[in-house]
């Protein structure tokens, strides 16, 4: 029997409540599809911020390292400063283990009303690869004459061939397997030193793709066309910043952060790669029943395709969307159930559910991320 082992980061708020019950989708589908599913609770956090002074240490890292994939929950708590867990552990271990590829479907399922006039199930099914690494989110920069009125700040923006080649191969291959379309994000008529060096990686990785047209659309501009006409997209690809900005405009048009998932993903299978649901710990609501596990259980889908397992991955979203499809509202108990209860029902649905329901599935972002062989690395 295929065994996988996942690593499983509840983290803060409502982490642990969606994680569990995403968990609960995916024991199901291996169970449909005949493989096992170990999981190790690793406990990062908040708590072990505030128990040990570090976001993460080096025998967490090795600890993590042995594991196929990693599951995290959320991140974030008032006791903690901003940032501290966001950059000393999720960035942290982007760098450590090579996930030089974040990947965040903007997809509107069947039974869920987009806040955008005109946006169909249809039209809705694009995928944006934004580089993991790089960019503003490197932190170097520097402060002079802090805390004076003639205090200034720098930023630096690093871009480099090899991360923004990583970025973009993966991307031309994601579309290659989908619709074979491909749009380059970014700001190269102002920001042009970069801009130029992400056209000039996308105009040579391009040229051994000849089977996916690829086109260029400003930032700025991207924040019009893809709330209007979100059809016009299949894979965007795009830098660390801009991807950031953009992916969440698409969970707005697919219906909001209860239904966006993300992985960070480490394109050569050198080291595990981590899924996670895009919205925040929201402490408040944690234990009480209305937290949203959609985007989780998506993520988990996610995690599912890139550990080969297709066909669990597939049934995993469609059992999302027939779930979703049945619920009144997208928050709290006016879904009609609570958190736990709406994993145990997409589990249930994992058994019995098409995936054609809901759309193609070889043009399914699972489909597509299971038949990607890694890179060798």
């Amino acid at each position: 029997m295929r065994t996988h082992h996942l690593a499983v980061i509840g983290g803060d708020g409502i982490g642990p409540d969606v994680t569990a019950a995403a968990l609960d989708g995916v024991h199901a589908a291996a169970d449909r599809f005949g493989f096992e599913v170990r999981t190790t609770d690793v406990g990062l956090g908040a708590e072990h911020y505030l128990a040990t002074g570090v976001a993460i240490d080096e025998e967490s890292v090795a600890r993590l390292r042995e594991h196929d994939a990693i599951l995290l929950g959320a991140v974030g708590d008032p006791r903690v400063p901003p940032g501290i867990l966001e950059r000393g552990l999720i960035v942290a271990l982007r760098v450590a283990f090579g996930q030089s590829v974040n990947i965040r479907p903007v997809r509107l399922y069947p039974g869920v009303m987009s806040p955008v006039a005109g946006v169909t199930p249809e039209n809705c099914d694009l995928v944006i690869v934004r580089e993991n690494t790089e960019g503003l989110y490197t932190g170097s920069g520097s402060t002079a004459h802090a805390g004076t009125p003639d205090a200034v700040a720098f930023q630096n923006s690093i871009t480099t061939v090899p991360a923004t080649t990583a970025a973009v191969e993966f991307a031309f291959r994601l579309a290659s397997a989908r619709r074979k379309r491909l749009t380059l994000c970014h700001k190269k008529n102002i920001l042009v030193h970069a801009g130029q060096l992400w056209q000039d990686v996308v105009d040579e990785v391009g040229a051994r793709y000849p089977d996916v047209e690829h086109d260029y659309v400003h930032a700025d501009a991207m924040c019009l066309h893809l709330p209007l006409d979100p059809g016009r997209f299949d894979v965007v690809v795009t830098d660390n910043l801009f991807g950031d900005i953009i992916s969440d405009l698409g969970a707005t048009v697919q219906g909001g952060l209860g239904v966006a998932a993300s992985a960070n993903h480490n394109p050569t299978g050198s080291a595990p790669s981590m899924f996670e649901p895009v919205h925040g710990s929201a402490p408040d609501i944690a234990g009480t029943g209305w937290a949203n596990p959609v985007a989780a259980a998506l993520s988990a889908a996610l995690c599912l395709a890139v550990l080969g397992e297709r066909e669990a991955a597939l049934a995993l979203e469609a059992a999302v969307g027939a779930v979703l499809a049945e619920l009144p509202a997208m928050a709290g108990p006016a879904m009609g159930a609570d958190t736990a209860e709406i994993g145990r029902r997409i589990a249930e649905r994992v058994g019995d559910v098409d995936p054609g329901k809901i759309g193609d599935p070889d043009l399914s972002l699972m489909t597509a991320l299971a038949r990607l062989a890694p890179l060798s690395g």
